[in-house]
C-alpha cells in the first residue's frame, strides 16, 4: 500500500510538472507574433542606452529576439548597427540621436520638436528601404514623445507611410516642464483633458484633435514622486495628462498609467519594472 501512495504521488508531481511546463508555453505564445517594428525614441540629453532596459525586458519575457539600434546623425542620417533579418518577430529598434539636446532649437523648442519629428521620419523610411512595413509601434520617453507626436502631426496625411498601431508615452511633458510658470500647474477638466492654459508647444498640436489616427491605441505613463509636487520632478502630472484632450476622441483606445514612489522619478521611468510590464502587455499580448 505504501509502495502505490508513492506511486500515486510520483505521478502527481510529473502531472503537476506538466502544467507547469503547459503554462510556460501558453505565458509564451500569448503574445502576439508580427513583424511590426517597435521603435524607441529617448529623452533629452540621452541615448539608446535609456531603451534598453526596455527592451531588454520584451527580450527577457521572450516576447522578441531582434533588437536593432538605428543612429541618426546631426544631419539626419540613419545607419543601422545590422539590419533586421526578413523573419524577425516584433523587432525593436532602439533609436540613438545625436542631436540629443535640440541644440539649434534651445530658444525656440516649438519649431525644435518639429525637427525632431524629421529624424523620427528619417528612421521610418530607412527601415521601409528593408522591409516595407505596413504599421509600426513608436516609444518615446520625455523629448522622445514631443518628436514622435509632432512626427504623427507632421505627416498624418501622408499614406506613403506605415501606419501606427500603438503609441506608448512614457513621461510626456505635452503642456510643459517643471519650472515653467506659465503651465505648470495648470489645471485640466478630468474628463476631457483639455488644460486651462496651454503653451505654445500645446497649442501646435491642436490639430491633432481632428486628425489624429483613429487606428492608434494609446497607453500614456506617467510618474508621480509623491512629494506634493504632483510631478515626477520634471513633468507635472497635468502636462502628461494633458494628452487625452489631443487625442482620445479619435484613438482607437486611450488609457492612462500613474506611476508612484521614488521609482516614478522621470529619468527612473524607462528603468521601471511596472513600466515594462504595462509596455509589454499593451503592444504584445495577444488582446490588444
Amino acid at each position: 500500500m505504501k509502495k502505490y501512495y508513492q506511486l500515486l504521488l510520483g505521478l502527481s508531481a510529473i502531472f503537476v510538472g506538466l502544467l507547469g511546463i503547459s503554462s510556460r508555453v501558453r505565458a509564451v505564445t500569448r503574445y502576439v507574433q508580427s513583424a511590426t517594428p517597435t521603435i524607441f525614441v529617448h529623452g533629452w540629453g540621452s541615448g539608446s542606452h535609456a531603451e534598453e532596459k526596455m527592451a531588454n525586458a520584451a527580450r527577457d519575457a521572450g516576447v522578441i529576439k531582434t533588437i536593432v539600434r538605428a543612429n541618426v546623425d546631426k544631419k539626419g542620417r540613419v545607419t543601422f548597427n545590422r539590419p533586421i533579418p526578413a523573419n524577425a518577430v516584433n523587432p525593436i529598434v532602439e533609436v540613438n540621436l545625436e542631436d540629443n539636446k535640440l541644440s539649434a532649437y534651445r530658444d525656440n523648442y516649438t519649431q525644435g520638436y518639429h525637427h525632431g519629428g524629421e529624424y523620427v521620419k528619417n528612421v521610418v523610411l530607412a527601415l521601409e528601404k528593408q522591409h516595407h512595413y505596413k504599421q509600426i509601434n513608436l516609444v518615446g520617453h520625455s523629448m522622445g514623445n514631443l518628436e514622435i507626436i509632432n512626427y504623427i502631426n507632421d505627416n498624418v496625411n501622408d499614406k506613403s507611410l506605415p501606419q501606427v498601431a500603438h503609441l506608448v508615452v512614457i513621461a510626456g511633458h505635452y503642456n510643459g516642464l517643471v519650472g515653467q510658470s506659465e503651465t505648470q500647474n495648470a489645471k485640466i477638466n478630468p474628463k476631457t483633458g483639455e488644460p486651462e492654459k496651454m503653451d505654445s508647444v500645446y497649442r501646435e498640436l491642436l490639430g491633432l484633435r481632428q486628425t489624429f489616427l483613429k487606428n492608434t491605441a494609446v497607453l500614456n505613463i506617467y510618474g508621480d514622486v509623491g512629494d506634493g509636487s504632483h510631478s515626477d520632478e520634471d513633468v507635472p502630472v497635468n502636462s502628461a495628462k494633458s494628452l487625452k484632450y489631443l487625442v482620445s476622441d479619435r484613438a482607437k483606445s486611450y488609457r492612462e498609467v500613474e506611476i508612484h514612489g521614488k521609482n516614478a522619478q522621470h529619468s527612473k521611468l524607462h528603468n521601471n519594472s511596472q513600466v515594462n510590464r504595462e509596455l509589454i502587455k499593451f503592444l504584445w499580448e495577444e488582446s490588444n
